[in-house]
């Protein structure tokens, strides 16, 4: 499906002349070992001047990267630190991602601590400016030992959203799926808010949400609909609920009854 929604993309754009490395340059920073053992590394990607990538919720116009770490040994698991993205419109659709570089932290759990981890990671990705094309990184590292901190994964771990408890949801059935409305105790974060909610299933198609205040209280809706089209059990604890501002972002885990 993302393979074909690229090609869509390519086949709506102008004829164009880069290639991958002409726009977008991509290296995996080894980073250090934290006192629990874990691994903090991290996937820097830079882009060509006003070329972009997207964000894990990309938005109505964009592509969510997609990764695979089964070449890997050693490896029990990996968290991404994602910074706050952007909110970019373009032709009156929106998409949420990264303008010129992304430094990605990514925390490394091994399986045996007391063992170097192997990492290898092949990732596909959407870059786009006037034009999208299809992107694919291949990433190989080998952690061990204490390494050292490095300025570009603290200085993205220090961008990534605040975090806040302060949400419930109504939910009702509808035709296709389920009707989420979040009720979020939040100050005004700025100029423009944008609401995102993201489900534990990613097969679950997600609409854009509609948002109000009412004073310190944001009001956010949204659809939810599965690839059968009919209402089902949503694992509230799951959820979560990103309002995105112009230079932060606030993430809310978990979206229980009022």
């Amino acid at each position: 499906m993302i393979k074909h929604a690229l090609l869509a993309l390519m086949l709506a754009g102008p004829a164009f002349a880069e290639s991958q490395e002409d726009v977008l340059q991509a290296s995996l920073r080894a980073g250090w070992r934290q006192a629990d053992g874990h691994y903090m590394a991290a996937l820097d990607l830079q882009l060509a001047p006003q070329w972009k990538t997207y964000w894990r919720a990309p938005g109505e116009a964009g592509i969510p990267p997609v990764f695979d770490w089964s070449g890997s040994t050693n490896l029990k698991s990996v968290q991404f630190h994602w910074p706050s993205p952007q909110v970019i419109t373009l032709n009156g659709m929106m998409s949420i991602g990264y303008l010129d570089e992304l430094v990605l932290p990514v925390e490394v759990v091994p399986v045996d601590p007391a063992k170097p981890v192997t990492l290898a990671l092949k990732m596909d990705l959407g870059i786009c400016h006037d034009i999208c094309m299809p992107a694919h990184l291949t990433f190989s590292a080998n952690l061990a030992g204490a390494g050292a901190t490095d300025a570009k994964i603290t200085g993205a771990l220090d961008a990534s959203p605040r975090n806040a408890k302060a949400a419930n949801c109504t939910v009702e059935p509808i035709t296709d799926g389920l009707r989420v409305t979040a009720t979020i105790a939040l100050p005004v974060q700025g100029k423009d808010e944008t609401v995102v909610f993201e489900t534990p299933d990613p097969k679950v198609w997600v609409a854009t949400a509609q948002t109000s205040r009412q004073g310190a209280v944001l009001v956010s809706q949204t659809d939810l609909v599965p690839p059968d089209g009919a209402p089902f059990a949503l694992d509230r604890s799951g959820v979560t609920v990103t309002v995105l501002a112009p230079d932060h972002s606030v993430e809310i885990r978990g979206c229980p009854a009022p």
